[in-house]
């Protein structure tokens, strides 16, 4: 079916409605009783009639009854019936017997009179039916005066139904018909509201309303489950005409976003049928979320003017240039659908209001392609030294999801802490790349952890707020807090991906270390029994066991828990029976209980060093995995322990017989000589880089290596040809150190350079402009101190130039998802939808925004 019969039928489909929903009895037009005896009579219960009472010869009435003659089958329709009765010279009844009564209409419900109304009120068709239906519907329709009236309806109205608010500047006109006769059709769907104050449409209004002209809103209640949440209002563009109100309502009934999985030249919404375009937001997998938020937001631009369709391109095979976008469909039939590369949601609005906007923006698409090839030419300036600067650079335009965080200024700080157990705030500069980069991982990490009871996540921009920050002593950007109700502030030092800032979280809301009461709750806990805060994170049980007699050990290792919280799994165990559980596991208070897998293997150590810091480098040691899988966030702290690397790299999952033998041999004396573990290169992608730059021809997988990258940077390969076990690996290392192994590649020894030299910005300043460094740094009195975990057993652990601390606030890589909901109006992006994007910068505002 066209889209000029769908609009047809639409419009025919509401009119027959009107018409049906009405049941008809007798003859339509004006009915005529001999008196008022046959009138009442005659009168069905339920049923509505208007009547005139009227002399047998009235000339003053004959204007009057023609414009009530006229109205008959309008009112026919609604089911109401009008009835002229003559009034016998003899009849001094209530009706008849009145001069006054006979210059007014009544209505009635059956037996019983509804309302009077003077002639003079009901002058033509129009007024006769707007105020007929007005009377009938004096419960469906609410008349307002006053702002508070209007709001009190809306809060009433919040979470249950929606309201149609329409003002006429005067009563009995034909907008006034309009909107009755649709609130006789909607009026079970929907709360009509009229008024005809102006002051009240000027305080509902955001623009400067024509109060001379008749208004009508949709004001969408029933999403604001929140009774604080304004009803969002979507005012009718068009005329106040009964079909334009029917075809506004049809309209705002309908989804707001359409998700669609089908060729778009087949997809029919109504907003094509009642000769509105459809815009498709194109989006992917990787992005749908994001891209959700963005159609929302356009839709909601748009509402009443055009209709949005989600499609993702996964489900469709579109035969269309990869980086468009957007794509427009119009009601007009044989039009094809446009396919467009838009840069935000302004260009989208813009391309609905000007027909002519799909030309030139077709025009600027072939005009970037030729741009694009020159700029492959000459493109190496383009390219930033610094991967956090260019990642953010790259993504500029992506906005974040910032709904769940709440922003935190100097007059609300104090007061919004303690409305959470436990209050997390981001502190960063709204101009710097890695605090750009640590938000968005912030903003990830909200969506995570969204719902969780007693924690709340919060920014404070410190561009805008330096004394709060500097109150809070925030020396460095970013820097994230976990603040507690009567405790210090817990300030977190670990990597800035998504997966460790939620463990931190997480593991910040149960005490460090943990008490426990009874031997059996100490058991448990080293077999995995722990509180459901911590069920879900996989990190290995470390149990402190301490006599009476150990309370200075025991004080510093509570110290210890401080500065580890959020990073580790510690418990405390200082029962009169403390001699018993340790001596099970052959070691004396002081003593830690370390349970790795479930409680299947435990093992005890004796602390001999008391001291904090002392403990906290042992603590940190022993949690170390004794056969561990490198990843970019662990490869630090591996690193720090100044060992040789026997490792293991793997196209996917380490297979049983490796592992076992690779466990067995890092159990053994290797444990205190270099470090045994694997990468799997399908998990941690890097690793293809890495073995590019050991060997120009990357081998065969699975292939092991030893590199010592503080001892000349040699690199050794394990035979291919032979198998990988204990006794064959061991035996290779002893030929490798006794000198008659060969080593595959050494590492260069060079410095790490950016790959472009950097710009001389004095060159190109005025001579008068002073000299800005470009650089960020600490704020004063910033200082880093970065101490690897020695080896509290004996053995030293000092790390070379390239290690990096596994506890040190490390940027981590901004995430590749895609934008969502950002600081300012949400959605307002397009960056998400497609692999490349049209150049126009607005970097400006979106800073300024954050």
């Amino acid at each position: 079916m066209s889209a000029q019969k769908d609009r047809w039928v639409s419009s025919l489909v509401f009119l027959s409605f009107c018409a049906s929903s009405i049941p008809r009895t007798g003859s339509t037009g004006l009915q005529q009783e001999l008196s008022p005896q046959h009138y009442f009579s005659g009168l069905e219960a339920g049923r509505a009639s208007l009547a005139f009472f009227s002399p047998s010869v009235s000339p003053g009435a004959q204007p009057f009854l023609e414009q009530i003659e006229s109205s008959a089958e309008a009112l026919q329709d609604y089911g109401i019936s009008v009835v002229k009765v003559n009034c016998p010279k003899e009849d001094v009844s209530r009706y008849c017997g009145k001069e006054n009564a006979l210059r007014k209409a009544f209505l009635f419900r059956g037996q019983r009179l509804i309302r009077e109304f003077p002639t003079d009120a009901l002058f033509d068709v129009n007024s006769i039916v707007a105020n007929v239906l007005f009377a009938l519907l004096f419960n469906e329709v609410k008349y307002v005066e006053t702002v508070a009236d209007f709001e009190n309806t809306e809060n009433v109205l919040k979470g249950k139904s929606n309201m149609v608010f329409a003002y006429v500047p005067a009563t009995g006109t034909a907008e006034h018909r309009a909107v009755m006769e649709a609130a006789f059709v909607y009026g079970t769907s929907h709360q009509f509201v009229l008024t005809t104050e102006a002051a009240l449409l000027k305080a509902t209004s955001q623009d400067d309303p024509d109060v001379s002209s008749a208004w009508l809103l949709f004001c969408h209640c029933q999403r604001a489950t929140d009774p604080a949440q304004p009803c969002r209002r979507t005012a009718l563009g068009q005329p106040l005409t009964l079909l334009n109100i029917h075809r506004h309502l049809k309209l705002m009934g309908a989804p707001l976003v359409t998700e669609v999985a089908e060729d778009p030249e087949k997809v029919s919404t109504v907003h094509l049928q009642l000769g509105l375009p459809l815009v498709f937001i194109l989006s992917q997998k990787e992005t749908l979320e994001a891209d959700r938020r963005t159609a929302e937001f356009v839709a909601w631009q748009l509402l009443g003017k055009a209709g949005v369709a989600l499609l993702s391109r996964d489900l469709v095979d579109l035969n269309v240039l990869h980086r468009s976008n957007v794509a427009l469909k119009t009601p007009d039939e044989g039009m094809p659908i446009q396919y467009l590369v838009l840069e935000d949601t302004d260009e989208v609005l813009t391309l609905v209001e000007d027909k002519n906007k799909v030309k030139q923006i077709q025009e600027d698409e072939q005009e970037e392609e030729e741009e694009d090839e020159d700029e492959k030419e000459n493109n190496n300036q383009d390219i930033q030294d610094d991967q956090v600067v260019e990642a953010v650079s790259r993504d500029k335009k992506r906005e974040l999801p910032l709904e769940q965080i709440l922003v935190l200024t100097e007059e609300n700080f104090h007061s919004s802490l303690p409305g959470a157990a436990q209050t997390v705030v981001l502190f960063y500069a709204s101009w710097e790349a890695v605090s750009l980069a640590v938000l968005r991982s912030f903003s990830e990490v909200a969506a995570h952890l969204r719902g969780t009871p007693g924690v709340l996540l919060s920014r404070v921009n410190c561009w805008d707020w330096p004394g709060l920050c500097s109150q809070e002593n925030v020396t460095q950007f970013p820097t994230i807090k976990v603040y507690k109700e009567g405790q210090h502030p817990v300030t977190y030092d670990g990597m800035w991906g998504t997966e460790e800032l939620s463990s931190f979280i997480l593991l910040s809301r149960v005490p460090c270390p943990l008490k426990l009461a009874t031997m059996d709750e100490a058991e448990g806990y080293l077999r995995g029994e722990f509180p459901s805060e911590l069920s879900s994170h996989p990190h290995p049980s470390l149990l402190g066991v301490f006599s009476t007699a150990t309370s200075k050990a025991r004080e510093a290792f509570e110290e210890a828990g401080n500065i580890l919280s959020g990073h580790v799994r510690m418990g405390m165990y200082f029962e009169d029976d403390a001699l018993a559980l340790s001596r099970k596991y052959s070691v004396s208070p002081p003593a830690l209980l370390l349970g790795r897998s479930g409680g299947r293997s435990v093992e005890g150590i004796a602390l001999s060093k008391h001291s904090v810091q002392d403990m906290v480098q042992m603590i940190r040691y022993e949690l170390l995995d004794i056969f561990p899988e490198i990843t970019v966030p662990n490869l630090p702290q591996y690193l720090q322990l100044g060992k040789p690397f026997l490792i293991l790299f793997t196209a996917g999952d380490i297979s049983q017989m490796q592992s076992k033998e690779m466990l067995k041999l890092a159990e053994g004396r290797a444990q205190q000589e270099f470090v045994v573990c694997w990468l799997n290169l399908k998990k941690t992608p890097v690793g293809h880089g890495i073995l590019r730059t050991h060997f120009s021809i990357t081998p065969s997988l699975p292939v092991l290596l030893w590199v010592n990258l503080h001892a000349g940077g040699q690199v050794f390969q394990f035979p291919s040809e032979q198998s990988i076990t204990e006794i064959s690996i061991l035996s290779w290392l002893e030929k490798l150190q006794a000198g008659l192994e060969i080593p595959s590649s050494t590492l260069s020894g060079e410095d790490w350079k950016p790959p472009l030299p950097a710009y001389d910005f004095l060159q190109m300043m005025e001579p008068p402009v002073p000299e800005l460094s470009p650089h960020t740094s600490p704020l004063p009195g910033d200082t880093l101190e970065q101490q690897p975990p020695k080896n509290p057993r004996g053995d030293s652990a000092t790390g070379g130039d390239t290690a990096t601390g596994g506890d040190s606030a490390m940027p981590g890589e901004p995430s590749q998802e895609s934008r969502a909901e950002g600081v300012g109006s949400p959605g307002r992006d397009l960056r998400g939808t497609a692999p490349r994007l049209a150049a126009r910068d607005k970097q400006g505002r979106r800073h300024s925004e954050l």
